[in-house]
This record gives C-alpha cells, sequence and structure tokens, in this order.
C-alpha cells in the first residue's frame, strides 16, 4: 500500500523546486501541455498527456514514490498526490 511520508505541502515545495530547476528549460517547447510527474524524493520522473498516466508510470516503474505532478509549459502547480 501507497503511503504518504510528506505532507501535500512539502510535496508540492519539493515538486516545483525540481521542476523549476532540473526540467522546466528541457521539457518546456516541445512538450508544452502534457504532464510531468516527479518523485519528490528522487527526482526521477515520467512524461504522458494525462496526470494520471504520468503518476501511473511512475508509480509502476518506482517503489512508492512521492508524487508531484505538473502541467508543462503552464504556470501554476497541478497537484501533488
Amino acid at each position: 500500500m501507497l503511503k504518504r511520508r510528506l505532507s501535500k505541502e512539502e510535496i508540492g515545495e519539493r515538486g516545483m523546486a525540481i521542476y523549476r530547476e532540473n526540467l522546466q528549460n528541457q521539457l518546456e517547447g516541445s512538450l508544452n501541455g502534457q504532464y510531468v510527474a516527479i518523485d519528490v524524493e528522487t527526482s526521477e520522473y515520467e512524461i504522458a498527456d494525462e496526470p494520471h498516466l504520468a503518476s501511473r508510470a511512475l508509480r509502476n516503474r518506482l517503489a512508492d514514490p512521492q508524487v508531484f505532478v505538473e502541467r508543462i509549459g503552464h504556470r501554476a502547480v497541478f497537484r501533488a498526490l
């Protein structure tokens, strides 16, 4: 069973920092409108056309990730799962 080890706020803060510092420049432009799911503990990520598909791909690949989802090319945080 998946367990949240971090608060939604901490997942959001960490996820946004990882996105801005490590992924934003390489993903924005060609992938705008898609979703990136990021494990905030490892910085591993998956990209998909829908948020649930990106999250599912990350959860299938990693054991119990702490997932943050962002829509690529948009200014607002999407959600912390």
